[in-house]
């Protein structure tokens, strides 16, 4: 089960760019698994960008990275109201960054998480609640139910 927490939601980030954003948001996530070298998830982070843009079109990047040693599938949101260029399919400035790490050993895990973000994050009306939302609470209130 998918559960975002307030702490792990930036209302607005403060980068311009996808390097910037990556690593705003792997900060975020940081503070929850500091066992994990802040490096490294990094590094994973821009390794998967190489293999091909995560961000998926509709104003929407799903970066994500499986990692050893964490235990946990973590998540964490963050949005722009400028948009920031994340080379996505649609050449469209990203508003909104759901970014999902996993273990390396829970591959299945991992497939499916990504894959109800993705569904989810498709439907215009999700995307719009999502940029709405007036405080990490009602965003991740919104974000739990509906995913």
């Amino acid at each position: 089960m998918i559960k975002l927490q307030e702490e792990s939601v930036i209302l607005e980030l403060k980068a311009r760019n996808m390097e910037g954003a990556l690593m705003e948001l792997a900060e975020l996530l940081h503070r929850q698994c500091t066992h994990i070298d802040l490096a490294n998830l990094y590094s994973l982070l821009n390794e998967r960008e190489q293999v091909g843009s995560t961000g998926v079109g509709n104003g929407v990047a799903i970066p994500h990275a499986k990692v050893k040693k964490l235990e946990r599938i973590l998540v964490c949101l963050g949005r722009s109201h400028e948009g920031i260029h994340f080379d996505s399919i649609d050449n469209q400035p990203v508003h909104l960054i759901v970014l999902i790490l996993s273990p390396a050993d829970r591959p299945e895990d991992y497939l499916k998480t990504l894959a109800k973000i993705s569904r989810f994050l498709k439907q215009p009306e999700m995307r719009r609640q999502l940029r709405q939302a007036t405080t990490a609470a009602n965003l991740v209130e919104f974000f739990n139910n509906s995913v």
